[in-house]
């Protein structure tokens, strides 16, 4: 809340104009882009700053600060040195132990505002905000895929990143399509489409369309990702749990400078042959412990869609727990 709204003063010696600038880049970017991760308003005069916010984000800004400013005797600041500070620095475990001092996140954008429902997505979305992959796991209906583009569309509108791209690996939900006709294009675009629908929903037809003509907006199956860096992106890779272990290897060492990544999937609703694990599931195992990587998992008590959804969804999670009580016995 505003009233919990606190500052820091900080001066930094010596006042060299030349570190100074490097420390704040052009047009003050770096001080924005701490701001944006952080959540706090930096102003300064000179050697001398005031950093405003809430309990322990004021407090990372301050040692970010501090930490480039040091840096600048040495080399010159840019956005990946502020982006490697951000994370040396543990930011993501200082937001998440800042507790009720951050006010519930809105994702806004000029189609309006978007609120999370319930504790688990207002943590999905605190999640993709303090941290650079993120991983949003669970049924369908639970809002994991809609709130991840919301947070991608409302970063590009406030030039937090150049690009989106939205990707999915392109596997048949246990039916056999057979021959698509079309350009490859079209081939894919039914696979797709669930990313397009939030797209239109929240941009609209036309700047969709003008966006994806200029290339700031790519839809894309999970293979065009291959061989490619991806800096200043908001990426999205939905149905992950259709991935191979070597794809979602593949698309995570994708992510560069500047980027931000979301994995979304359903652990039960695998669509490969029997004989192919499950890259979702697999990665979940591996990278559970790495630090700067978060997962939010959902269950039937997070779908918002009809309340018969919810009890479908949670009747198959009760039978599903009495077939392993069942095997284990």
């Amino acid at each position: 809340m505003l009233n919990h709204l606190n500052s820091l003063h900080l001066t930094l010696e010596p006042a060299d104009n030349e570190r100074l600038a490097s420390l704040c880049g052009q047009f003050d970017e770096h001080l924005r882009q701490i701001e944006r991760r952080l959540g706090v308003e930096i102003a300064n005069c000179g050697n001398h700053f005031e950093i405003i916010g809430s309990g322990k984000p004021v407090e990372a800004a301050y040692k970010v600060l501090q930490s480039l400013f040091d840096a600048t005797s040495r080399e010159v600041v840019t956005p990946e040195h502020v982006h490697l500070s951000l994370q040396d620095a543990n930011i993501a475990a200082m937001l998440e132990s800042s507790g009720d001092e951050v006010e519930p996140l809105v994702i806004r954008t000029k189609r309006g505002a978007i609120k999370p429902r319930g504790t688990n997505q207002q943590r999905y979305l605190k999640s993709i905000q303090s941290h650079d992959i993120n991983f949003g796991v669970g049924p369908a209906g639970t809002g994991k895929t809609y709130l991840a583009v919301a947070c991608a569309v409302a970063a590009l509108e406030r030039e937090e990143v150049r690009r989106l791209i939205l990707a999915r690996p392109a596997v048949e939900a246990g039916e056999k399509l057979g021959f698509l006709p079309g350009d490859m294009a079209q081939k894919v675009d039914p696979y797709l489409r669930p990313l397009y629908d939030a797209l239109y929903e929240m941009l609209g037809f036309e700047r969709v369309a003008k966006l994806i003509e200029r290339n700031v907006i790519e839809v894309a199956p999970l293979a065009f990702m291959r061989g490619r860096t991806l800096n200043d992106s908001f990426i999205i890779l939905d149905e992950a749990q259709n991935t191979t272990v070597e794809q979602i290897k593949m698309f995570l060492t994708r992510v560069g400078f500047g980027s931000k990544a979301v994995i979304t999937g359903d652990i039960t609703q695998v669509d490969l042959p029997r004989n192919k694990e499950s890259g979702l599931r697999h990665v979940l195992e591996v990278l559970r412990d790495v630090e700067g990587i978060s997962f939010t998992f959902f269950t039937s008590q997070d779908v918002v869609r009809h309340p018969l959804v919810q009890r479908i969804v949670a009747a198959y999670e009760a039978y599903e727990r009495a077939q392993v009580a069942d095997r284990s016995a």
